[in-house]
């Protein structure tokens, strides 16, 4: 499918220039971007080819474009008055994350019709991460996996931990979280692509969703539900990788597991933490799961003498050569 247009039209080259590189590389971007420095050449550009969403410079609407066709109009304001009841209008000067999300808000909120964008590639693997053992480097290990796999691949990270703390290591504050997808995705499904991108977050070129505030939020969310979200996310994005930091908080855990493509169990070298995993392994084969213990790979990763320091750091490093070792060997050679 041919991806609808998002212009950008702004005289102040070094601003537009940048917006344009920083929505170009966001892989959950339902559009093709193209930008202009002046409203001639937007007009000649929009003869040729419909426009679905502009994005214009206050001074440049106000001057020549207020009357340009396209799909919706939003107005990058400089003056910080209001433009008028009809115009759309969010502030041009803040982030450009807090930016790109806005106007996916106010897009996806418009009566234009939307659609879903289809999925490029292949089908999209389920990674799962799950370990009855805690403090095993489990989302030390999916978070390196996914950073390493995002090298060359479109990948998606989701943590579902009660207390992931990934905000505070990353010093950052989330707006919405894995539980607003779900309501967009019951509520506004044919939106669901915008919404997606305006929510996911990056961190070294690995997507992801922010988990919940409150773990008390995912008692009412089923694990059905929880696999039409991801088949849903397979079917509206281009990912080939979910990687899915799994915890007993969710429901449906073993129907989710059975999803996966491959199920990554980490263990430690002591005597409780070996217990734990015979326990849930007699739990899944109790509860005729045993597929899911013939496609899990159980680690227990070595003692390495540094670990990074940070998550930006994940795929530096003896961790990140041991982790690629296994993707090399495990998901690559397995993809069939």
């Amino acid at each position: 499918m041919t991806k609808k247009i998002l212009a950008l039209c702004d005289r102040e080259k070094t601003y537009l220039y940048h917006l344009s590189e920083y929505l170009q590389e966001k892989k959950t971007l339902p559009f093709a971007v193209h930008a202009f420095t002046g409203c001639e050449e937007l007009r000649k550009f929009s003869k040729k080819h419909p426009i679905e969403i502009l994005l214009i410079a206050e001074s440049c609407f106000l001057e020549e474009a207020g009357e340009m066709a396209a799909g919706s109009r939003i107005v990058l304001n400089e003056s910080g008055k209001a433009l008028g009841e009809d115009v759309k209008s969010i502030s041009k000067y803040q982030s450009t994350e807090k930016l790109y999300q806005e106007i996916l808000t106010v897009y996806a909120g418009g009566d234009e019709e939307t659609y879903r964008q289809l999925s490029s590639g292949g089908r999209m693997k389920l990674i799962g991460n799950y370990s009855p053992v805690k403090r095993c480097l489990q989302t030390t290990f999916a978070m390196s996996l996914g950073q390493i796999l995002a090298k060359e691949h479109r990948v998606l990270y989701m943590n579902f931990e009660c207390f992931s703390g990934l905000g505070y290591l990353l010093d950052r504050e989330f707006s919405m979280d894995i539980t607003d997808m779900l309501y967009f995705f019951n509520c506004e499904k044919g939106k669901l692509a915008y919404r997606l991108a305006g929510i996911v977050q990056t961190v070294n070129n690995l997507d992801f969703i922010p988990p919940v505030i409150s773990y008390k939020d995912m008692h009412m969310v089923t694990g059905e539900q929880w696999i039409s979200l991801f088949h849903e996310i397979e079917n509206i994005t281009d990912y080939e990788y979910l990687i899915l930091d799994l915890s007993e908080q969710v429901d449906g855990l073993f129907d989710i597991l059975r999803s996966c493509h491959r199920v990554y169990t980490m263990e430690r070298g002591d005597g409780f933490a070996a217990a734990k995993i015979k326990q849930y392994e007699a739990m899944l084969q109790m509860e005729d799961y045993g597929d899911v213990a013939a496609k899990t790979k159980k680690c227990m990763l070595p003692v390495f003498h540094t670990l990074p320091e940070g998550l930006e750091q994940l795929t530096h490093g003896d961790l990140a050569s041991y982790i690629k070792k296994i993707a090399e060997e495990d998901i690559y050679d397995g993809a069939g």
